[in-house]
């Protein structure tokens, strides 16, 4: 391991106790004064440290050294400010400042950038392609720290700089260090970060052509598969990744943690416990349904023999035989899906987990499998728990409706999504809303306290849900939930789930309509269940809004986060069910 100039010598060097400043943005880069003139990286002769350590000159004449953080206090950076001195410079104070990858590579460009970038070429430093690297290890790394599952690289190509947006707890957001990133700096970080995609189509990356593929990258001692899907859009190539890390050295939280009430748990027990049949979990991109599926197989009994596939293996299932398969994106992906699928008929398995279902290759191992007698659970991407049928008998996917409605082909269908969980530290109760005097409605507009107090009326109104139970996030958190880089998060503290069940075994009217191919009366059918009052924990026959609704009522969740999820709370009346 390298040792820095610190850890080989005991004398303490005056640079080591030098003040450094942490510059955050590009506007804050650009605000420095003395300004930042040029760098002095060819002057000096150390283009070798480019995108770690760079050289820089002051409107004043003064010196400093721009420096990646982990390079704030090295050797070479010491050799760097002797070298400024000897060179007759004089330092700037403070004379170091901490940037990041992105904005180390746009320095030398900073003060020319006069022209409107074009398509982007690789460099052929091979130093400046590892700095490229660094500065995209160093963006992944930033989602990792602060719990993103996608990452959103969005190159303007009219305009000088494009910005990264990151997916956290199910918002869109961007931090102010990744709001102003060079476009061209940016497409020739994705051309670099491409070289290392696996299973893409192109062997270079082209702004101008969706490409989709797998990269694998070990950040800060976790190995993180990220999965590409680029759009070509008129302003230029949107690049999504999906950030999947390996959880392979720790449990996921038990069903209850996760936010499976009791009355859920039971559900999902009972279909663990039935032999043969398919649970299904439903939800969109990004709504934990790996997270809770991997918890629920985990307590399988010790006695049966687990097998998964999956696309990666997300978390560690101590009782199975855990299976990865990427799979490529062109026609001969579905030959070894199958031939996979074969062998593993042929392994005398009790359960199998097939991570998902989203083409005909994963509908026809469904149809081989679902009614051979083995306990069969895998996750789909639809809106509801009445929809999942559709999307499995859709002609994408191509599962036969009439097998579908055979009875002890599906155990239970289940819907869910995640909402933010109020920071219970800091959740406002009615009274400290009013004393305070502000309250901004759920789409973002600022209103008074008549229109406050009426809003709590229609709630207690329609839903029967006392006004003083309820919690509201503070918009200024608290030290227990605050997240300086994504303020929109303060107030909330993770996420929980909310969710809706179908146990078909117990509804012959599903099974029935779903054989008719009725999706009128199945509409029908789903709202008008027998169930409890919205206040009841009792789940049976209940909507993921209306499980929602409990949580909100228990001071969990805010009002305002079901609305914005589910839609005003004006549908929820007898009258007016709410949307599926």
């Amino acid at each position: 391991m390298k040792l820095t100039f610190n850890e080989r010598s005991p004398v303490i060097q005056p640079w080591k106790v030098r003040a450094h400043r942490v510059i955050h943005s590009p506007d804050e880069l650009l605000a420095i004064r003395p300004a930042f003139r040029r760098s002095l990286c060819r002057e000096l002769d150390v283009a070798a440290l480019s995108g770690r350590i760079c050289p820089v000159v002051f409107d004043d004449g003064t010196a400093g050294i721009f420096v990646l953080s982990d390079y704030c206090h090295d050797d070479q950076t010491l050799a760097l400010l002797d070298l400024l001195q000897t060179r007759g410079f004089r330092l700037n104070e403070p004379s170091l400042f901490v940037l990041s990858p992105t904005m180390m590579i746009a320095i030398d460009r900073m003060a020319a950038a006069v022209s409107m970038p074009g398509v982007v070429g690789l460099r052929s430093s091979v130093s400046e392609q590892s700095a490229l690297s660094a500065a995209f290890s160093d963006l992944v790394s930033w989602g990792l720290t602060h719990g993103a599952s996608d990452i959103h690289l969005n190159v303007q190509r009219a305009r000088l700089d494009s910005a990264v947006y990151f997916t956290i707890a199910g918002r869109y957001v961007c931090p102010e260090c990744y709001r102003q990133i060079p476009t061209a700096t940016l497409l020739e970080m994705l051309a670099v970060a491409w070289m290392s995609v696996h299973g893409g189509n192109g062997a270079v990356f082209d702004p101008m052509i969706e490409q989709q593929g797998r990269l694998s990258l070990r950040i800060n001692d976790r190995q993180v598969m990220l999965r590409w899907a680029s759009l070509a859009t008129d302003a230029g190539p949107s690049v999504c990744l999906r950030v999947l890390v390996s959880e392979q050295d720790r449990l996921t939280p038990d069903l209850v943690a996760l936010g499976y009430l009791p009355s859920q748990v039971q559900a999902l027990h009972r279909a663990r416990a039935q032999e043969g049949g398919a649970v299904i979990l439903a939800g969109v991109v990004g709504s934990g349904k790996s997270t809770t599926i991997a918890t629920l197989m985990r307590e399988i009994p010790s006695d049966r023999k687990v097998i998964t596939l999956e696309d990666p293996a997300e978390y560690l299932i101590p009782n199975a035989l855990q299976n990865t398969i990427c799979r490529t994106l062109d026609e001969k992906d579905a030959a070894s899906f199958d031939t996979k699928l074969k062998t593993i008929k042929r392994s005398a398995m009790n359960d199998l987990l097939i991570g998902e279902i989203r083409d005909a290759a994963g509908g026809r191992a469904f149809m081989d499998l679902a009614g051979c007698g083995v306990n069969l659970y895998t996750t789909v991407h639809a809106g509801s728990a009445l929809l999942v049928v559709d999307r499995l008998a859709s002609s994408f996917i191509g599962v036969a409706r009439d097998l579908l409605s055979t009875p002890g082909i599906l155990k239970l269908l289940v819907y869910q999504c995640l909402i933010a969980r109020l920071c219970q530290h800091c959740a406002q109760d009615v009274r400290q809303v009013i004393e305070a005097g502000h309250w901004v409605c759920v789409n973002g507009i600022v209103r008074d306290l008549a229109w406050f107090n009426q809003w709590l009326k229609t709630i207690e109104t329609l839903l029967g849900v006392c006004a003083e139970g309820l919690r509201f996030r503070r918009e200024t958190g608290c030290e227990y939930c605050q997240s300086a880089p994504v303020s929109s998060l303060n107030g909330t503290h993770g996420r929980t789930v909310v969710a809706e069940m179908i146990e078909p075994i117990a509804e012959p009217l599903f099974l029935d309509g779903l054989k008719r191919h009725d999706g009128l009366g199945l509409y029908e059918w789903f709202h008008s269940r027998p169930r409890s009052h919205f206040a009841d924990p009792a789940m049976h026959g209940k909507t993921a809004m209306q499980c929602a609704i409990y949580k909100m009522s228990q001071g969990l969740i805010d009002p305002r986060q079901v609305e914005s999820k589910f839609g005003s709370f004006a549908l929820i009346t007898q009258g007016n069910r709410p949307r599926v």
